[in-house]
C-alpha cells in the first residue's frame, strides 16, 4: 500500500459501494474504480473485499445485480441501487457525517 493510500475503516465499505453506485449501475471493476475516483486514490478496494461486500449489500435487499456484458466484451455482474439501497446511502452518510464532526472537534480539542 502506497503512503497516500489509506485502509478502509470498519463499516466504510458498504458507503462506498452504495455512493459509488448513486450516479448508475456499474459492475465489479468498475465500482471499484469508481471508489477509487471518488476518494482520489485514498481506499482502493481488492476484489477479496468487494465482492463479498458486493453479495451482502445484494442480499441486504439495497443493490440489486444482473448479469451483462462489460466494456470489453466480457460476461460480467452489474449491480445497481434499490429504493431501499438509496435509503440506507441516506442513513450511512447522516451517520457518517455525525462521526466525522465528533472526529473534527475531537481533534480540535486542547
Amino acid at each position: 500500500m502506497s503512503p497516500s493510500q489509506t485502509n478502509l475503516l470498519q463499516g466504510t465499505l458498504d458507503l462506498l459501494i452504495l455512493k459509488s453506485l448513486k450516479t448508475g449501475e456499474l459492475h465489479g471493476l468498475g465500482v471499484s474504480r469508481r471508489i477509487d475516483q471518488i476518494t482520489r486514490g485514498t481506499f482502493q478496494v481488492k476484489p477479496g473485499s468487494l465482492f463479498p461486500a458486493l453479495h451482502r449489500l445484494e442480499e441486504s435487499g439495497w443493490l440489486t445485480g444482473f448479469w451483462g456484458e462489460s466494456e470489453n466484451n466480457r460476461r460480467a455482474r452489474f449491480y445497481r441501487l434499490t429504493k431501499a439501497g438509496e435509503r440506507q446511502l441516506g442513513h450511512e452518510t447522516e451517520e457518517w457525517q455525525k462521526i466525522a464532526a465528533a472526529m473534527t472537534n475531537a481533534l480540535k480539542a486542547t
